[in-house]
């Protein structure tokens, strides 16, 4: 594929109309739900070539058309493994989402793996770079993982306090000056539809988007079921802005994702005591009810009128069936007022009845 070339482009206009929040749900959401391709990255354990493949044509046989994927899942494996499938099964209408912020790159023995950054892969390494070099170089390497010309959305990856540390205020002018006008220049030509960030942090949200115009942004864990963090601060102000939220991590990296009982983390890491009480109050709400706990934390979600679409992270053609299966439960009405009696949904949080 031939190097980008991206010309000088206008800076962003603040305040740009409303309706590109209902153009990008029209373009993510014809079904409302997302395919977190993380996992066939090998996040946490293997997937075969063959599983993969088999989970992304299980979901576009169920009607899912938005995949996100990143050069940080599986160090590129993500990508290339989503886009031969993609390739293969040649479905004119998806949409797809990847992210720049990293560059992938070789590591000696257990260097990758050393990191603890939870992908089950040799070989390789990623680094933050969110130079506009970087940018480029990372976004040209993508596409040709992905095997496309252009993706519909490309999400600036991980920055962030937590992410960064002492880092973060030379990260964020780094992004606001280099990272964020790349992203804007390569949408003006063209090679994407819609920029935005990809993040789990909401203070991180509210930084960029009161200094630089984005269309979208891809939170993970900060709106769900169990964690209202986004619904005083950033969902009113992306509301206002006409930025259009995409919510992962809808099970908050495996605590709600089990039918029978709560996982063992949250937010990447070891559930902490607090937490885990939350979580089981969750599922013995839930299962007064007979509701499979996955099916709420999915549909709570969509409730909420800023959210386009609802991203989990799918490895196996039963998992994807599954998130479809969740999706389309019927959950009695009673539920939801049973969970605000008991603190855990947030009375001024919309719910599905």
């Amino acid at each position: 594929m031939p190097r980008l070339t991206v010309v000088s482009a206008p800076a962003p206009v603040q305040n740009r109309a409303s309706h590109r929040t209902e153009l990008l749900r029209a373009a993510v959401s014809p079904t409302s739900l997302g395919f977190g391709a993380a996992a066939i990255g090998n996040l946490y354990s293997p997937v075969t070539e063959d599983g993969a493949a088999a989970a992304v044509d299980e979901a576009l046989r169920r009607g899912i058309r938005y995949f996100d994927t990143a050069p940080f899942y599986g160090y590129g494996l993500s990508e290339e493994r989503l886009g031969r499938a993609l390739a293969s099964a040649s479905v004119p209408d998806v949409v797809v989402s990847t992210k720049v912020g990293r560059l992938i790159g070789d590591a000696h023995g257990d260097e990758a793996a050393g990191r603890g950054e939870g992908f089950a892969v040799a070989g390789r390494r990623a680094d933050f770079d969110y130079s506009r070099d970087g940018i480029l170089r990372s976004f040209e390497s993508s596409l040709d993982r992905l095997r496309r010309t252009q993706v519909d959305i490309l999400l600036l990856h991980d920055i962030g306090s937590l992410t960064h540390g002492r880092r973060h205020p030379q990260i964020l002018d780094q992004s606001l000056r280099e990272a964020l006008p790349a992203m804007a220049q390569l949408k003006e030509a063209g090679a994407c539809k819609a920029i935005g960030i990809g993040v789990n942090e909401v203070a991180a949200c509210l930084e960029v988007m009161g200094r630089f115009d984005i269309d979208c942004i891809l939170l993970a864990g900060r709106y769900t079921i169990l964690d209202h963090l986004a619904l005083t601060t950033l969902i009113p102000s992306a509301v206002e802005r006409s930025v259009s939220l995409i919510v992962g991590g809808p099970f908050n990296s495996g605590l709600t994702a089990d039918a029978a009982a709560p996982g063992a983390t949250f937010d990447y890491r070891p559930v902490d005591a607090a937490m885990l009480h939350r979580a089981r109050q969750l599922y013995r709400v839930c299962g007064a009810s007979e509701v499979d706990v996955g099916a709420a934390a999915l549909q709570f979600v969509l409730a909420q009128p800023a959210v386009v679409s609802v991203v989990a992270g799918m490895r196996s053609p039963a998992e994807v069936a599954s998130a479809v299966m969740r999706l389309d439960a019927q959950i009695p009405a009673t539920l939801w007022p049973a969970l605000q009696e008991v603190g855990l949904v947030a009375k001024g949080a919309p719910t599905p009845c």
